[in-house]
């Protein structure tokens, strides 16, 4: 992982400044950014929690996170359609256009109950 700051921050479309913010938890970093890092990275997203009490290198790592998270959530996260529509969504910077589509989806779910 030989990559400057300005060289991530460009790949994932933010600048240097944010990437640092990330590095020293000053702004939170979402799943779906991390695992756009992850992904320009070519590391799986468990890497980054790999040194945490209880991480990968302990044997919980991202397993670990799974026990406390909603299962329809975690099944959602692990098959190939929700890592499909993570991936886009995260690639969708414009803030109105993510909130029509979850609006969207939202409703879809509503008329998919009846």
């Amino acid at each position: 992982m030989d990559m400057t700051q300005a060289a991530l921050g460009e790949a994932i479309g933010v600048t240097f400044q944010q990437v640092q913010k990330y590095e020293k938890g000053t702004n939170r970093v979402g799943a779906s950014r991390l695992q756009q890092i992850a992904d320009v990275l070519e590391v799986p997203v468990s890497h980054f929690f790999e040194a945490l009490p209880g991480g990968a290198e302990n044997g919980a790592g991202v397993a670990g996170a799974r026990s406390v998270l909603n299962p329809e959530l975690t099944e959602f996260v692990s098959s190939d359609q929700g890592m499909a529509l993570i991936r886009s969504f995260s690639r969708i910077k414009d803030d109105k256009v993510r909130a029509r589509l979850i609006n969207l989806v939202k409703a879809l779910a509503e008329q998919d109950r009846s």
